[in-house]
Protein backbone atom coordinates (compact mmCIF):
# COMPACT_ATOMS: atom_id res chain seq x y z
CA UNK A 1 0.00 0.00 0.00
CA UNK A 2 1.54 3.31 -1.06
CA UNK A 3 1.59 5.74 1.85
CA UNK A 4 2.38 9.41 2.48
CA UNK A 5 1.63 10.86 5.85
CA UNK A 6 0.40 14.50 5.71
CA UNK A 7 -0.87 16.94 8.33
CA UNK A 8 -3.01 18.62 9.51
CA UNK A 9 -6.65 19.32 8.52
CA UNK A 10 -9.17 18.42 5.75
CA UNK A 11 -8.73 15.88 2.97
CA UNK A 12 -5.79 17.91 1.57
CA UNK A 13 -4.17 17.64 5.03
CA UNK A 14 -3.11 21.34 5.14
CA UNK A 15 -2.31 23.46 8.17
CA UNK A 16 -3.89 26.81 7.18
CA UNK A 17 -2.62 29.93 8.90
CA UNK A 18 -4.03 33.45 8.47
CA UNK A 19 -1.75 36.45 8.68
CA UNK A 20 -2.26 40.00 9.73
CA UNK A 21 -1.64 41.74 6.35
CA UNK A 22 -2.87 39.31 3.64
CA UNK A 23 0.35 37.42 2.77
CA UNK A 24 0.54 35.56 -0.49
CA UNK A 25 0.73 32.05 1.01
CA UNK A 26 -0.22 29.70 3.81
CA UNK A 27 1.65 27.05 5.76
CA UNK A 28 1.80 23.35 4.94
CA UNK A 29 3.43 20.52 6.94
CA UNK A 30 3.79 16.83 6.06
CA UNK A 31 5.44 13.61 7.32
CA UNK A 32 6.84 11.54 4.41
CA UNK A 33 7.15 7.75 4.42
CA UNK A 34 8.11 5.30 1.67
CA UNK A 35 6.01 2.36 0.41
CA UNK A 36 7.34 0.20 3.27
CA UNK A 37 5.91 2.64 5.88
CA UNK A 38 9.45 3.81 6.85
CA UNK A 39 9.92 7.50 7.67
CA UNK A 40 12.16 9.20 5.09
CA UNK A 41 14.34 11.34 7.34
CA UNK A 42 17.01 13.79 6.14
CA UNK A 43 16.12 13.00 2.51
CA UNK A 44 15.32 15.24 -0.45
CA UNK A 45 11.78 14.74 -1.82
CA UNK A 46 9.75 16.34 -4.61
CA UNK A 47 6.26 17.81 -4.07
CA UNK A 48 3.77 19.28 -6.55
CA UNK A 49 0.76 21.17 -5.12
CA UNK A 50 -2.16 22.05 -7.44
CA UNK A 51 -5.19 24.21 -6.48
CA UNK A 52 -8.35 23.28 -8.45
CA UNK A 53 -11.57 25.29 -8.62
CA UNK A 54 -15.15 23.99 -8.52
CA UNK A 55 -14.62 20.23 -8.02
CA UNK A 56 -11.98 17.48 -7.78
CA UNK A 57 -10.26 17.48 -11.18
CA UNK A 58 -11.74 20.95 -11.89
CA UNK A 59 -10.02 24.00 -13.41
CA UNK A 60 -6.40 24.38 -12.28
CA UNK A 61 -5.98 27.97 -11.01
CA UNK A 62 -2.49 27.55 -9.56
CA UNK A 63 0.26 24.89 -9.50
CA UNK A 64 3.75 24.93 -7.99
CA UNK A 65 6.53 22.53 -7.01
CA UNK A 66 8.88 22.19 -4.03
CA UNK A 67 12.10 20.27 -3.46
CA UNK A 68 12.46 20.22 0.35
CA UNK A 69 14.60 17.93 2.52
CA UNK A 70 12.86 16.12 5.38
CA UNK A 71 14.16 16.61 8.92
CA UNK A 72 15.17 13.91 11.42
CA UNK A 73 11.48 13.05 11.97
CA UNK A 74 10.53 12.94 8.28
CA UNK A 75 8.79 16.37 8.41
CA UNK A 76 8.73 18.96 5.64
CA UNK A 77 7.48 22.54 6.09
CA UNK A 78 6.23 24.45 3.04
CA UNK A 79 4.52 27.75 2.34
CA UNK A 80 1.90 27.35 -0.40
CA UNK A 81 2.22 30.28 -2.78
CA UNK A 82 6.01 30.58 -2.53
CA UNK A 83 7.18 27.47 -4.44
CA UNK A 84 8.42 27.17 -8.03
CA UNK A 85 5.41 28.23 -10.11
CA UNK A 86 4.21 25.76 -12.76
CA UNK A 87 1.08 27.67 -13.80
CA UNK A 88 -1.22 30.43 -12.56
CA UNK A 89 -0.67 33.37 -10.16
CA UNK A 90 -1.32 32.79 -6.45
CA UNK A 91 -2.11 36.46 -5.78
CA UNK A 92 -4.93 36.38 -8.42
CA UNK A 93 -6.90 33.53 -6.79
CA UNK A 94 -10.40 34.75 -5.87
CA UNK A 95 -10.94 32.82 -2.61
CA UNK A 96 -14.61 33.90 -2.52
CA UNK A 97 -15.28 32.01 -5.78
CA UNK A 98 -14.79 28.50 -4.25
CA UNK A 99 -15.04 25.73 -3.52
CA UNK A 100 -11.32 25.03 -4.00
CA UNK A 101 -9.51 21.69 -3.86
CA UNK A 102 -5.82 20.83 -3.22
CA UNK A 103 -4.20 18.00 -5.24
CA UNK A 104 -1.02 16.56 -3.64
CA UNK A 105 1.63 14.74 -5.75
CA UNK A 106 4.92 13.34 -4.42
CA UNK A 107 8.22 11.93 -5.71
CA UNK A 108 9.91 10.33 -2.65
CA UNK A 109 13.20 10.04 -4.60
CA UNK A 110 13.52 13.84 -4.78
CA UNK A 111 12.89 14.05 -8.53
CA UNK A 112 9.93 15.26 -10.61
CA UNK A 113 8.29 11.89 -11.36
CA UNK A 114 5.29 12.83 -9.22
CA UNK A 115 2.56 10.40 -8.13
CA UNK A 116 -0.83 11.90 -7.21
CA UNK A 117 -1.66 10.86 -3.62
CA UNK A 118 -5.13 12.46 -3.41
CA UNK A 119 -7.27 15.59 -3.72
CA UNK A 120 -9.20 17.16 -0.84
CA UNK A 121 -11.39 20.22 -0.46
CA UNK A 122 -9.95 23.33 1.19
CA UNK A 123 -12.70 23.63 3.82
CA UNK A 124 -11.07 26.61 5.57
CA UNK A 125 -9.55 29.63 3.71
CA UNK A 126 -7.09 31.94 5.55
CA UNK A 127 -9.12 34.95 6.70
CA UNK A 128 -6.67 37.52 5.41
CA UNK A 129 -6.58 35.94 1.91
CA UNK A 130 -10.39 35.80 1.76
CA UNK A 131 -10.71 39.35 2.96
CA UNK A 132 -8.27 40.49 0.30
CA UNK A 133 -10.55 39.35 -2.54
CA UNK A 134 -14.04 39.54 -1.08
CA UNK A 135 -14.09 42.16 1.66
CA UNK A 136 -12.46 45.28 0.13
CA UNK A 137 -15.42 46.88 -1.63
CA UNK A 138 -16.11 50.55 -0.74
CA UNK A 139 -19.55 52.14 -0.92
CA UNK A 140 -20.33 55.91 -1.44
CA UNK A 141 -19.85 58.25 1.49
CA UNK A 142 -23.01 59.02 3.47
CA UNK A 143 -24.20 62.54 4.42
CA UNK A 144 -22.89 63.98 7.69
CA UNK A 145 -25.46 63.84 10.48
CA UNK A 146 -26.20 66.62 13.06
CA UNK A 147 -24.37 66.14 16.35
CA UNK A 148 -26.73 65.49 19.25
CA UNK A 149 -26.28 66.57 22.90
CA UNK A 150 -23.72 64.67 24.97
CA UNK A 151 -25.13 61.69 26.94
CA UNK A 152 -24.74 61.20 30.69
CA UNK A 153 -21.77 59.03 31.69
CA UNK A 154 -22.82 55.46 32.67
CA UNK A 155 -21.97 53.94 36.05
CA UNK A 156 -19.02 51.59 36.10
CA UNK A 157 -19.99 47.84 36.50
CA UNK A 158 -18.85 45.83 39.48
CA UNK A 159 -15.85 43.59 38.91
CA UNK A 160 -16.46 39.78 39.19
CA UNK A 161 -14.80 37.79 41.96
CA UNK A 162 -11.89 35.59 40.87
CA UNK A 163 -12.32 31.78 41.42
CA UNK A 164 -10.28 30.16 44.15
CA UNK A 165 -7.54 27.78 42.99
CA UNK A 166 -7.91 24.12 44.08
CA UNK A 167 -5.50 22.76 46.70
CA UNK A 168 -2.90 20.26 45.46
CA UNK A 169 -3.06 16.79 47.03
CA UNK A 170 -0.19 15.69 49.29
CA UNK A 171 2.55 13.51 47.79
CA UNK A 172 2.44 9.94 49.06
CA UNK A 173 5.51 8.51 50.87
CA UNK A 174 8.05 6.43 48.93
CA UNK A 175 8.07 2.71 49.72
CA UNK A 176 11.16 1.20 51.40
CA UNK A 177 13.95 -0.27 49.24
CA UNK A 178 14.40 -4.04 49.64
CA UNK A 179 17.63 -5.52 51.05
CA UNK A 180 20.21 -7.04 48.71
CA UNK A 181 20.52 -10.82 48.90
CA UNK A 182 23.72 -12.36 50.32
CA UNK A 183 26.46 -13.37 47.83
CA UNK A 184 26.93 -17.14 47.36
CA UNK A 185 30.22 -18.80 48.38
CA UNK A 186 32.80 -19.40 45.62
CA UNK A 187 33.46 -23.08 44.79
CA UNK A 188 36.94 -24.60 44.79
CA UNK A 189 38.76 -24.93 41.48
CA UNK A 190 39.54 -28.53 40.49
CA UNK A 191 43.11 -29.75 39.81
CA UNK A 192 44.16 -29.97 36.16
CA UNK A 193 44.22 -33.54 34.72
CA UNK A 194 47.41 -35.27 33.50
CA UNK A 195 47.91 -35.65 29.72
CA UNK A 196 48.05 -39.25 28.46
CA UNK A 197 51.20 -40.60 26.81
CA UNK A 198 51.50 -40.48 22.99
CA UNK A 199 51.43 -43.98 21.40
CA UNK A 200 54.25 -45.21 19.17
CA UNK A 201 53.83 -45.10 15.38
CA UNK A 202 53.43 -48.58 13.82
CA UNK A 203 55.39 -49.68 10.71
CA UNK A 204 53.97 -49.06 7.24
CA UNK A 205 52.29 -52.06 5.56
CA UNK A 206 53.54 -53.49 2.25
CA UNK A 207 51.81 -52.26 -0.91
CA UNK A 208 49.63 -54.94 -2.59
CA UNK A 209 49.56 -55.70 -6.33
CA UNK A 210 46.84 -54.07 -8.45
CA UNK A 211 44.18 -56.57 -9.60
CA UNK A 212 42.88 -56.96 -13.13
CA UNK A 213 39.85 -54.86 -14.10
CA UNK A 214 36.57 -56.76 -13.74
CA UNK A 215 33.92 -57.27 -16.45
CA UNK A 216 30.82 -54.97 -16.36
CA UNK A 217 27.75 -56.76 -15.05
CA UNK A 218 24.42 -56.84 -16.88
CA UNK A 219 21.99 -53.92 -16.36
CA UNK A 220 19.40 -54.74 -13.68
CA UNK A 221 15.63 -54.33 -14.08
CA UNK A 222 14.08 -50.92 -13.11
CA UNK A 223 12.72 -50.86 -9.59
CA UNK A 224 9.17 -49.78 -8.70
CA UNK A 225 8.35 -46.05 -8.49
CA UNK A 226 8.88 -44.51 -5.04
CA UNK A 227 6.10 -42.86 -3.03
CA UNK A 228 5.48 -39.11 -3.43
CA UNK A 229 7.52 -37.02 -1.05
CA UNK A 230 5.80 -34.51 1.25
CA UNK A 231 6.06 -30.84 0.32
CA UNK A 232 7.56 -28.21 2.59
CA UNK A 233 4.62 -25.79 2.83
CA UNK A 234 2.70 -26.03 6.09
CA UNK A 235 1.04 -22.60 6.32
CA UNK A 236 0.23 -19.76 3.93
CA UNK A 237 0.25 -16.91 6.48
CA UNK A 238 -1.86 -15.54 9.28
CA UNK A 239 -5.55 -16.40 8.99
CA UNK A 240 -4.98 -18.87 6.09
CA UNK A 241 -5.31 -22.62 6.75
CA UNK A 242 -3.39 -25.27 4.72
CA UNK A 243 -4.44 -28.93 4.74
CA UNK A 244 -3.12 -32.00 2.86
CA UNK A 245 0.33 -33.63 2.59
CA UNK A 246 1.41 -31.98 -0.66
CA UNK A 247 1.30 -35.25 -2.65
CA UNK A 248 -0.73 -36.48 -5.62
CA UNK A 249 -2.91 -38.56 -3.32
CA UNK A 250 -3.23 -35.75 -0.73
CA UNK A 251 -2.68 -32.34 -2.37
CA UNK A 252 -2.50 -29.08 -0.46
CA UNK A 253 -5.79 -27.23 0.11
CA UNK A 254 -5.46 -23.54 1.05
CA UNK A 255 -8.46 -21.97 2.75
CA UNK A 256 -9.34 -18.84 4.73
CA UNK A 257 -11.30 -21.07 7.11
CA UNK A 258 -9.43 -22.00 10.31
CA UNK A 259 -9.26 -25.43 12.02
CA UNK A 260 -11.74 -23.96 14.53
CA UNK A 261 -14.29 -23.28 11.78
CA UNK A 262 -13.62 -19.50 11.79
CA UNK A 263 -13.11 -17.26 8.76
CA UNK A 264 -12.36 -13.62 8.07
CA UNK A 265 -15.60 -11.77 7.30
CA UNK A 266 -17.64 -14.14 9.54
CA UNK A 267 -20.05 -12.69 12.14
CA UNK A 268 -18.77 -13.82 15.53
CA UNK A 269 -18.95 -12.74 19.21
CA UNK A 270 -20.76 -9.46 18.62
CA UNK A 271 -19.02 -8.31 15.43
CA UNK A 272 -17.13 -9.26 12.24
CA UNK A 273 -13.81 -11.18 12.24
CA UNK A 274 -11.20 -9.14 10.34
CA UNK A 275 -7.97 -10.91 11.43
CA UNK A 276 -6.98 -14.49 12.44
CA UNK A 277 -3.57 -15.43 13.87
CA UNK A 278 -1.51 -18.45 12.74
CA UNK A 279 -3.57 -20.83 14.90
CA UNK A 280 -6.75 -19.81 13.08
CA UNK A 281 -8.61 -19.82 16.42
CA UNK A 282 -7.78 -16.33 17.74
CA UNK A 283 -7.80 -12.86 16.25
CA UNK A 284 -9.63 -9.53 16.11
CA UNK A 285 -13.29 -8.54 15.69
CA UNK A 286 -14.71 -5.24 14.38
CA UNK A 287 -17.99 -3.81 15.64
CA UNK A 288 -20.60 -4.21 12.85
CA UNK A 289 -21.35 -0.46 12.65
CA UNK A 290 -19.68 2.88 13.50
CA UNK A 291 -19.93 4.11 17.11
CA UNK A 292 -19.62 7.80 16.12
CA UNK A 293 -19.30 10.03 13.06
CA UNK A 294 -18.26 13.25 14.89
CA UNK A 295 -16.00 12.37 17.83
CA UNK A 296 -12.86 14.16 18.93
CA UNK A 297 -9.68 12.33 20.01
CA UNK A 298 -8.97 14.61 22.98
CA UNK A 299 -11.04 15.50 26.06
CA UNK A 300 -10.46 19.23 26.00
CA UNK A 301 -6.73 19.41 26.88
CA UNK A 302 -3.58 18.63 24.90
CA UNK A 303 -1.79 15.82 26.80
CA UNK A 304 0.90 13.25 26.03
CA UNK A 305 -0.98 10.09 27.09
CA UNK A 306 1.90 7.70 26.09
CA UNK A 307 -0.46 5.76 23.79
CA UNK A 308 2.20 5.02 21.15
CA UNK A 309 1.30 1.37 20.30
CA UNK A 310 0.82 0.98 16.53
CA UNK A 311 0.74 -2.81 15.92
CA UNK A 312 -1.88 -5.55 16.17
CA UNK A 313 -3.44 -6.13 19.62
CA UNK A 314 -1.90 -2.84 20.90
CA UNK A 315 -5.06 -0.70 20.68
CA UNK A 316 -6.35 -2.11 24.00
CA UNK A 317 -3.34 -0.79 25.94
CA UNK A 318 -3.53 2.55 24.08
CA UNK A 319 -7.22 2.95 25.01
CA UNK A 320 -6.47 2.26 28.69
CA UNK A 321 -3.65 4.85 28.70
CA UNK A 322 -5.79 7.50 26.97
CA UNK A 323 -8.77 7.07 29.31
CA UNK A 324 -6.51 6.87 32.39
CA UNK A 325 -4.62 10.09 31.57
CA UNK A 326 -7.33 12.33 30.10
CA UNK A 327 -10.63 10.83 31.38
CA UNK A 328 -13.99 12.01 30.08
CA UNK A 329 -16.82 10.20 28.30
CA UNK A 330 -17.07 11.79 24.83
CA UNK A 331 -13.60 11.21 23.33
CA UNK A 332 -13.09 8.46 20.72
CA UNK A 333 -11.28 6.19 23.23
CA UNK A 334 -13.92 6.73 25.93
CA UNK A 335 -16.75 5.86 23.51
CA UNK A 336 -15.09 2.51 22.72
CA UNK A 337 -13.97 1.78 26.27
CA UNK A 338 -17.53 2.25 27.59
CA UNK A 339 -19.16 0.20 24.82
CA UNK A 340 -21.20 -2.93 25.63
CA UNK A 341 -22.17 -4.79 22.46
CA UNK A 342 -23.21 -8.37 21.66
CA UNK A 343 -22.78 -9.39 25.29
CA UNK A 344 -19.15 -8.15 25.42
CA UNK A 345 -17.73 -5.07 27.17
CA UNK A 346 -14.00 -5.38 26.28
CA UNK A 347 -14.16 -3.16 23.17
CA UNK A 348 -11.41 -0.60 22.50
CA UNK A 349 -10.26 2.03 19.97
CA UNK A 350 -8.05 0.23 17.37
CA UNK A 351 -4.37 1.00 16.77
CA UNK A 352 -3.38 2.34 13.33
CA UNK A 353 -2.32 -1.16 12.12
CA UNK A 354 -5.58 -2.71 13.37
CA UNK A 355 -7.44 -0.03 11.35
CA UNK A 356 -5.34 -0.98 8.32
CA UNK A 357 -6.24 -4.70 8.67
CA UNK A 358 -9.94 -3.76 8.77
CA UNK A 359 -9.47 -1.67 5.61
CA UNK A 360 -7.59 -4.46 3.80
CA UNK A 361 -9.65 -7.52 4.82
CA UNK A 362 -13.28 -6.39 5.36
CA UNK A 363 -13.21 -2.82 4.02
CA UNK A 364 -12.61 -0.99 0.79
CA UNK A 365 -9.07 -2.46 0.45
CA UNK A 366 -10.63 -5.81 -0.60
CA UNK A 367 -7.34 -7.80 -0.31
CA UNK A 368 -9.27 -11.05 0.27
CA UNK A 369 -11.99 -10.40 -2.30
CA UNK A 370 -14.71 -10.06 0.36
CA UNK A 371 -15.61 -6.47 -0.45
CA UNK A 372 -16.65 -3.87 2.13
CA UNK A 373 -18.47 -6.37 4.39
CA UNK A 374 -17.73 -4.12 7.38
CA UNK A 375 -19.84 -1.32 5.92
CA UNK A 376 -17.14 1.36 6.35
CA UNK A 377 -17.71 4.93 5.13
CA UNK A 378 -15.38 6.53 2.59
CA UNK A 379 -14.01 8.77 5.31
CA UNK A 380 -11.40 9.16 8.06
CA UNK A 381 -11.42 6.89 11.16
CA UNK A 382 -9.64 7.66 14.45
CA UNK A 383 -6.94 5.27 15.71
CA UNK A 384 -5.73 5.06 19.32
CA UNK A 385 -2.10 5.57 18.19
CA UNK A 386 -0.83 8.92 19.47
CA UNK A 387 1.76 10.93 17.50
CA UNK A 388 2.53 13.57 20.15
CA UNK A 389 0.65 15.77 22.63
CA UNK A 390 -1.13 17.60 19.77
CA UNK A 391 -1.60 14.94 17.05
CA UNK A 392 -2.92 11.39 16.55
CA UNK A 393 -3.04 8.94 13.58
CA UNK A 394 -6.10 8.46 11.37
CA UNK A 395 -6.84 6.26 8.29
CA UNK A 396 -8.78 7.30 5.19
CA UNK A 397 -10.94 4.30 4.22
CA UNK A 398 -11.55 5.58 0.68
CA UNK A 399 -7.87 5.11 -0.33
CA UNK A 400 -6.19 3.45 2.67
CA UNK A 401 -3.85 6.42 3.28
CA UNK A 402 -2.74 7.13 6.87
CA UNK A 403 -2.17 10.69 8.12
CA UNK A 404 -1.90 12.61 11.41
CA UNK A 405 -4.53 15.06 12.63
CA UNK A 406 -5.03 17.55 15.45
CA UNK A 407 -6.68 15.76 18.39
CA UNK A 408 -9.53 18.29 18.73
CA UNK A 409 -10.59 17.87 15.09
CA UNK A 410 -13.96 16.16 14.60
CA UNK A 411 -15.53 18.03 11.65
CA UNK A 412 -13.34 16.17 9.16
CA UNK A 413 -12.02 13.08 10.99
CA UNK A 414 -14.71 12.08 13.46
CA UNK A 415 -15.58 8.45 12.59
CA UNK A 416 -15.06 5.76 15.28
CA UNK A 417 -15.22 1.93 14.91
CA UNK A 418 -14.53 -0.20 18.04
CA UNK A 419 -12.70 -3.58 18.00
CA UNK A 420 -12.02 -6.41 20.46
CA UNK A 421 -9.64 -9.39 20.64
CA UNK A 422 -10.73 -13.02 21.13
Amino acid sequence: MKKILLSLVAAATLSLCSFGQAPEGFKYQAVVRDAGNTILNNQAVGLRMTIQQGAIGGTTVYSETFAPTTNTYGLVNLEIGNGTVVSGTFANIDWSAGPYFMETAVDVTGGTNYSVMGTSQLMSVPYALYAKTSGNGQGPAGAQGIQGPAGVDGTNGTNGIDGVDGVDGATGPQGPIGNNGAAGAQGNQGLPGTNGAVGATGPAGAQGNQGLPGTNGATGAQGPAGADGQGGVTTAGSGINVTGAGTVASPYVVSATSPCGLAIGQTYQGGIIFYLDASGCHGLISAPTDQSTSAQWWNGTYLDTRAYGSGLFEGKYNTQMINWNQGGATSAAAICGNLSLGGYDDWYLPSIEELNKMYQNIGQGNALGLGNVGGFANYYYWSSTEYDSNLAWIQYFSTGSQVISAKEDYFYYGFVRAVRAF
